[in-house]
């Protein structure tokens, strides 16, 4: 190959292995340094032997993924407050034109799939990444992890059935997401504690991530009037030069609230049933520095 037809080929794959990369680690900085190594890789090594490209990438990717997933692990660190995964904009675009493809790749990204994908080990995370989001495979998935395919096997029933019985039971509608979201809105900065009430689900939980560098809940919040206060309270509190943006993060509708444009926080709800499930707040400055792209 030519050094054009190098870059080519890799670039023409990167959204894939930003994919598998950011699902593996939930970690945007994390998933980058990853597909450069797996760049590195690819650039400056024997390609004669490589006779299907994305494969290759994909198993390159995923391995030095899982080693990264494995050192962090290690670490053993401890995060102040509730943790979520740093926001990752999604827009999936013309790129994905099936609407059960596109489905089945916002739901494996979602900030409440990958909140249960990080107790599972990291081989059963590949797999499930591998499994669920892309469809690989089972023989491939075994290629990839340099594991018999009965393995690989039982990897997968065990992450499927962890995820299944702690991920959320419902599907979240992307038109219904958009009116509660607006109605949100408009409720928190009117100050309208009755309507906000409406909105929730009497068993609604606030998921705040700050990583104790901002203001936020260092717990999470249960019940509709808990939530509902704290909001109002939280809405309160003057931002210098305030704005908000809608935009698409993890698969979904989000809020990005700026400070002039410095981003202060993401917010985002799961609902079901014309009401909000849940209210996830992303504040951690070190988590939204990735999202200046998007302005």
């Amino acid at each position: 190959m030519t050094t054009d037809t190098v870059t080519d080929v890799f670039e023409a794959h990167r959204p894939v292995l930003m994919g598998v990369a950011y699902r593996m680690l939930g970690r945007v900085a994390d998933a980058e340094d990853v597909v450069q190594d797996a760049w590195l890789r690819w650039s400056a090594g024997d390609r004669a032997e490589v006779r299907e490209p994305r494969g290759y990438l994909v198993r390159v990717t995923t391995r030095l993924a899982i080693d990264r997933l494995r050192r962090i692990k290690s670490r053993g660190e401890t995060y102040v407050g509730p943790w979520l995964p740093e926001p990752y904009v999604t827009d999936f675009g013309d790129t994905v034109p099936d609407t059960a493809e596109r489905a089945v790749l916002a739901d494996s990204v979602s900030l409440a799939v990958l909140v249960v994908m990080e107790s599972l080990s990291p081989l059963e995370r590949a797999v499930f990444v591998l499994r669920e989001a892309f469809g690989y495979p089972y023989a491939d998935i075994a290629a990839v992890l340099d594991r018999g395919e009965p393995a690989v096997r039982q990897l997968a029933g065990r992450a499927r059935k962890h995820v299944a019985e702690r991920r959320p039971r419902y599907q979240v509608d992307p038109a219904e997401r958009r009116d509660l979201t607006e109605r949100f809105l408009a409720a928190a900065t009117d100050g309208d504690l009755e309507g906000l009430l409406e909105l929730l689900a009497p068993d609604v939980r606030l998921v705040g991530d700050s990583g104790g560098k901002s203001r936020a809940p260092l717990r999470v919040l249960e019940s509709a009037d808990h939530v509902g206060r704290f909001l109002l309270g939280a809405a309160r509190k003057s931002v210098p030069a305030l704005s908000l943006r809608f935009l698409e993060v993890n698969g979904g509708l989000a809020v990005l609230a700026l400070s002039g444009d410095e981003p202060d926080s993401v917010f985002q709800l799961d609902v079901a049933d014309g009401r909000i499930r849940t209210v996830y707040v992303l504040r951690n400055p070190d988590k939204l520095t990735s999202l200046a792209a998007a302005l």
